[in-house]
């Protein structure tokens, strides 16, 4: 049998493992009598831990939301990832909480084990943050978007689209994605009658929180980040740039994201790359960067930039010295 100091500690972490667990299941995994059950319970509500019961033939234990956030139990790869996040947090694109994460974590690994911490300072060692040119969001609007996104309550907010128009949406939220470079809202847009996408880090301010809304069913089947990658891809321009890369189809799938463009296979050794909405300045230099053979079909300003581009790259050539 268990003494009564780690036996808290394995009830407590064995309620944080399910979302409910009946009387009987828990007496017989921690191998105590009922009655020792339920003072385990009390003592673990006098330390604050928001234990709920409930009786009857689907009766039990189970975690609920308190006034305070109690001490939570984690397990090695738990506190591992939670160390990760947190450094990279501290440097990432959500604004507002890097020093927050850098006091949580200075706490989490001042409780760590050796083992773990010895871990935790590999990692410090070998990843080095790189400097951000990206946009930031604010991190409390995040939690505002994903309290909507939670409670299915509209949101209000002012919005800025990549063409500088301003603007006052009233939109019902459904959820959040993060492509590796911005972060994006999915929401059903009743004036537009639509699902749309919109930038988190073009709202202005705090967004508003409007009445419930009853759910709809989710555009892609409920992949956000698919929806999400299909919109950001849709081109501006009247006629979409499309652009023949001789590549391999699964080579060029390793190697451009699909926010950027749709590909597809032509045959073995060329696919066709359907661009994003960039730039045709941004996808000059992204073509030429690509270290790729290609041939421009559409537009033809592409291919007007691209040769203007290739007229200068020359002319600085035989300006080099390295040219003689």
């Amino acid at each position: 049998m268990l003494r009564s100091s780690n036996r808290l500690l394995r009830l407590l972490s064995l309620l944080q493992t399910r979302r409910h667990w009946s009387g009987s299941d828990l007496a017989q995994t921690l191998s105590v009598h009922p009655r020792t059950l339920r003072r385990d319970i009390d003592r673990l509500r006098e330390l604050g831990y928001p234990i709920h019961a409930s009786s009857g033939v689907a009766g039990g234990y189970a975690f609920r939301a308190g006034q305070a956030l109690p001490p939570l139990l984690l397990d090695d790869d738990e506190a591992l990832a939670v160390a990760i996040t947190l450094r990279t947090a501290a440097t990432g694109a959500v604004g507002g909480i890097e020093e927050t994460a850098l006091r949580a974590l200075v706490k989490l690994e001042q409780v760590m084990p050796a083992r773990l911490r010895g871990r935790v300072d590999a990692l410090r060692a070998a990843i080095v943050p790189m400097e951000r040119d990206g946009p930031n969001v604010d991190a409390a609007v995040l939690a505002a978007l994903a309290a909507a996104c939670r409670d299915q309550l509209q949101i209000g907010f002012d919005y800025t689209d990549g063409r500088g128009q301003a603007s006052t949406r009233l939109v019902e939220p459904q959820g959040m994605a993060y492509t590796g470079y911005r972060w994006y809202l999915v929401a059903w847009d009743p004036t537009r009658d639509d699902w749309r996408t919109f930038r988190i880090d073009r709202i202005a301010g705090m967004p508003s929180v409007g009445r419930h809304f009853a759910p709809r069913a989710s555009p892609e089947g409920g992949d956000l980040r698919a929806f999400v990658a299909r919109s950001v891809s849709a081109p501006p321009y009247s006629e979409p740039p499309r652009v023949v890369l001789h590549a391999p189809l699964a080579a060029m799938v390793a190697r451009i994201p699909a926010s950027s463009g749709r590909l597809e296979a032509l045959d073995d050794q060329r696919c066709l790359l359907h661009c994003g909405a960039h730039s045709l300045d941004a996808l000059t230099y992204w073509l030429m960067a690509l270290d790729v053979e290609f041939e421009v079909l559409a537009p033809a300003e592409l291919s007007d930039r691209l040769r203007r581009a290739q007229e200068r790259l020359a002319r600085s050539l035989a300006r080099s010295p390295a040219a003689g």
